[in-house]
């Protein structure tokens, strides 16, 4: 009987940084030039290729879309040589594209990979996120708390006033009366056009980044990268999908959710192990991003490990070919 290949995460972790660089070099020749889809797709093809050489059984799980809806790494997609550890893969090729296209801060390339079957086959829909950093009591704050109440219940786990409390929001119109009631604590709050990955790893490191708590809806696969690094880095994420319609409750049935209402934590999205890779690609409050000097461009990789608890920061120059 053949034993399957063990998840070896410190050998990959190298790999999977590198895939992370080359979708971010790939982009960077798009950063300001107003084209949303040129840089994604740059990115994509960049980041797929650099996949299929790692020695990985891998199957994408949260990806570009579905298979009819982007024709490289979507849902399902077998990435890797096929013949090493088989792996559920968690990417976001260009995390801003929008960002990237006008030249705004904290556009990422992310990606995670953790033991196959660990992952939470998260469909595209919205979830309802809320992530505060690390060194709090289990249930701090809850979604079941209203905004008010979790500046409030955060504050007094930190030992400060609300006042002193900054919360990061996405600028949507669906999160008006939410930045209001949060605004009526006295608690600050720092709005983010795009990137709810990075706007929940800001939690992580407050006294960096100065944000303590991530509150608001976003994508649902995006939430699984975010628990993903929250994993490795410390803090606590929750999230409740949220539907619209028939057609997104079906995409929950496909992805083999049955709990349609159920609250997850970040061990729920995220069961085992996991190794997190982000490249910068503009500048941000997490990462550089990519410069470009006389003959090279440089980046800066975050790489972390959720076994050992690792993070590395990794400077790269690359000669301009």
């Amino acid at each position: 009987m053949t034993t399957a290949p063990e998840f070896h995460d410190r050998m990959l972790s190298l790999g999977l940084a590198r895939v992370s660089e080359a979708a971010a070099l790939a982009s960077a020749a798009m950063v300001g030039r107003g084209d949303e889809k040129a840089a994604d797709k740059a990115a994509v093809d960049a980041m797929r290729t650099q996949l299929n050489m790692l020695d990985i059984a891998g199957v994408v799980v949260i990806g570009e879309g579905e298979r009819d809806e982007a024709p490289m790494l979507y849902i399902g997609e077998e990435v890797g040589t096929g013949t090493g550890p088989a792996v559920d893969i968690a990417l976001d090729p260009l995390e801003g594209t929008t960002l990237t296209a006008k030249d705004m801060p904290n556009a990422l390339t992310v990606i995670a990979m953790a033991p196959r079957g660990t992952l939470l086959h998260a469909p595209d829909v919205y979830m309802d996120k809320l992530a505060i950093g690390p060194g709090f009591p289990a249930n701090t704050v809850s979604l079941d708390m209203s905004p008010a109440e979790r500046v409030y219940a955060l504050a007094k786990a930190k030992g400060v006033e609300a006042a002193d409390i900054t919360v990061c929001i996405l600028d949507r119109e669906r999160h008006q009366d939410m930045i209001a009631e949060v605004r009526g604590t006295g608690a600050a709050i720092r709005l983010i056009t795009d990137g709810d990955v990075a706007g929940v790893m800001h939690c992580a490191d407050p006294e960096t980044t100065g944000i303590d708590m991530y509150m608001g809806s976003g994508g649902a696969p995006e939430g699984v990268l975010a628990a993903s690094a929250l994993k490795c880095m410390g803090g606590e994420i929750y999230g409740r999908l949220l539907f619209r319609n028939d057609d997104e409750r079906g995409r929950a049935a496909k992805a083999g959710i049955t709990d349609l209402n159920r609250i997850y934590t970040r061990d729920d999205l995220v069961t085992g192990d996991v190794i997190f890779a982000a490249t910068g690609v503009t500048d941000g409050s997490l990462l550089r991003g990519i410069k470009r000097e006389p003959g090279f461009f440089t980046t800066e990789t975050v790489l972390m490990r959720s076994k050992t608890g690792s993070v590395r920061r990794i400077t790269y120059r690359c000669p301009i070919k």
